[in-house]
């Protein structure tokens, strides 16, 4: 095990309450939680309490990737901290994203902490900014839905 971490930063065209509860939120997650191209989220499941945990499974290529943690902070609409097990993190992998309210929109900030080495860290990095461009576009379409 190593101390490799990884963070990416985005800002996203949407509230900053948006954001942080699309999080939480199981409809949206299955709507954003797609690292690439021809994937679907036909499992995404949250408990969102502090000790509650999450179930999401993406689908590619014909296979299932299911991953889940426990919620560790809920701090709305601020900051949010979760453990990430699935088929490549270490063992107590854990994402914190911080949410700050920006002219156009919330600028968020991923940190990953805890990969068994740098491939499945660089891996990780272009699946999270995927994830992150997914969650714009979820959040552009469900706003133009709800005008």
């Amino acid at each position: 095990m190593t101390d490799l971490t990884l963070t990416i930063e985005r800002t996203i065209n949407a509230p900053q309450k948006a954001v942080f509860n699309a999080w939480l939120d199981p409809a949206m997650l299955a709507r954003f939680m797609m690292p690439g191209p021809d994937m679907s989220v036909p499992v995404a499941k949250t408990d969102a309490i502090v000790g509650g945990g999450f179930e999401i499974v993406m689908h590619a290529g014909g296979n299932d990737i299911p991953h889940h943690g426990t919620y560790k902070e809920i701090s709305p609409h601020d900051r949010l901290v979760f453990t990430w097990f699935g088929p490549s993190p270490a063992e107590d992998s854990t994402v914190t994203l911080t949410f700050e309210a920006v002219e156009g929109g919330t600028h968020v900030i991923l940190r990953h902490d805890r990969f068994i080495d740098e491939q499945r860290r660089d891996d990780h990095k272009n699946g999270w900014t995927g994830i992150l461009a997914s969650l714009e576009n979820a959040l552009t379409q469900r706003a133009a839905q709800n005008a």
